[in-house]
């Protein structure tokens, strides 16, 4: 039987939650005063503690504090009624379990216990740690490893390379390890997003303009091309460039020379472009939409940068990655479990690397382990874009099916999160026929 220690100073409710946890097979010592309530934790290590914020002189904090110091394991969860943003952001760092508002239903305290329960019981080991890559490039997986075959023969060469994916797969990465693998290495490494400078402001963004050139340009102007003069310049999202603009870019490339916008007189450059695009940029070729003979100049070496989930077997090693990155900007200490790297791999993540290094960061942020639960929790608060629906009975139906994955399968929780009584919850699970 598991024993708690219960610190509420208001008699009813002190009452109430003790019978209800009692009911639930617990054996409850309760106190009224957090003097007490120390005494007891000096001469009893509780494995978990309940107790209000605001109870008299001292607070629940102290509570908090002697509980940590005589079990650095203890769960304690933390009541009040008058919360506070500094009052969270003291148990928080104190290591409180969980932040409970009052009035609560019985239910979420009772399944606010019985997850830190599981989690100081869980036998799970952290997930075993990997050596890991200085870059960002992680992947042991066959398309990656071509990937790494690629870049070692062209990285040390002038070759115009375009990288193709999706949007956040990593094309940019793979461009920098490009450039930090040449003899450019300790020159400029511009990137230029296409899709951002309309077509008018382009030519002169890249080639430069002179004084005089356009309408407010009352100085000279130099562009990336030259600015990058010995370095790299990435040209990301390389089709969205109007076809105008496809043949001045093409002449610079076959020439290396630029002429800024109203100058009369060309100058050379040395500078490599490596391009990039989350378009079919053969297919736009046979529709008219970009120049096949600037596309064959572009692909002269070609590296094609494979969707997340299409090697999943990479997460882990991502996952290590990102943690330490996040945990040493934000002097944090997470643990990664093995079972939060399978929720992990087990997500398709349309938004690419990108995507799930905004998770792990959120993750290291607010959590002290990630597992599974924080995962499927970390996805619902995450996801943006909702499947397309009929009616708004199929809307009800998927909310309630994201909540319960969220929850792993816990009712009492989902109906709080979803804001119904569990029994109306239940009606309509039965309805679902789930």
């Amino acid at each position: 039987m598991q024993k708690l220690l219960l610190v509420e100073d208001d008699p009813a409710l002190q009452f109430t939650i003790q019978v209800a946890l009692e009911e639930k097979g617990y054996n409850v010592d309760a106190v009224s005063t957090t003097g007490e309530a120390i005494r007891r934790l000096d001469g009893t290590a509780y494995p978990i503690v309940i107790s209000d914020i605001y109870v008299d002189e001292h607070t629940g904090l102290d509570v908090l504090n002697a509980a940590k110091q005589k079990d650095p394991q203890c769960s304690v969860i933390l009541m009040t009624g008058r919360g506070t943003v500094e009052t969270v952001m003291a148990a928080t760092r104190g290591g409180a379990f969980d932040y409970l508002a009052k009035p609560f239903d019985l239910d979420v305290l009772t399944d606010t216990i019985e997850r830190a329960e599981a989690s100081r019981n869980q036998q799970e080991e952290e997930a075993e740690e990997e050596e890991l890559p200085e870059t960002e490039v992680i992947g042991f997986s066959p398309a990656m490893v071509e990937i790494y075959k690629i870049v070692s023969k062209a990285a040390d060469t002038d070759a115009t390379v375009v990288v193709e994916g999706e949007t956040g797969s990593g094309k940019e990465v793979v461009a920098r390890m490009i450039h930090r693998n040449s003899h450019r290495k300790s020159q400029a490494f511009v990137p230029v997003d296409c899709a951002s400078i309309t077509s008018s402001l382009l030519e002169s963004e890249l080639f430069g303009a002179v004084r005089g050139a356009y309408t407010g340009a009352d100085k000279d102007r130099v562009g990336v091309f030259e600015a990058a003069n010995r370095g790299t310049v990435f040209l990301d999202e390389i089709g969205e460039i109007d076809l105008n603009f496809q043949l001045a870019l093409l002449r610079f490339l076959e020439s290396h020379e630029i002429r800024p916008v109203g100058a009369s007189r060309s100058r050379e450059v040395d500078v490599r472009v490596i391009a990039a695009t989350n378009k079919d940029l053969q297919r736009m070729v046979d529709e008219k939409k970009f120049r096949e003979d600037l596309w064959y100049r572009l692909n002269t070496v070609r590296i094609f940068m494979p969707p997340l989930r299409e090697r999943r077997g990479d997460i882990p090693l991502l996952v290590r990655f990102f943690a330490n990155k996040y945990m040493q900007r934000y002097t944090r200490d997470v643990k990664v479990t093995d079972s939060g790297l399978k929720a992990l791999q087990d997500y398709t993540w349309p938004g690419n690397v990108r995507q799930l290094q905004h998770m792990v960061e959120r993750l290291v942020i607010l959590a002290d382990r990630i597992d599974a639960a924080g995962v499927h929790n970390a996805l619902t608060a995450m996801e943006s874009r909702e499947k397309p629906v009929d009616t708004l009975a199929d809307a009800e139906e998927e909310q309630i099916r994201r909540v319960l994955a969220a929850t792993g399968g816990n009712k009492s929780k989902a109906a709080q999160i979803l804001g119904i009584e569990r029994k109306t919850l239940y009606r309509k699970l039965e309805r679902m026929k789930l």
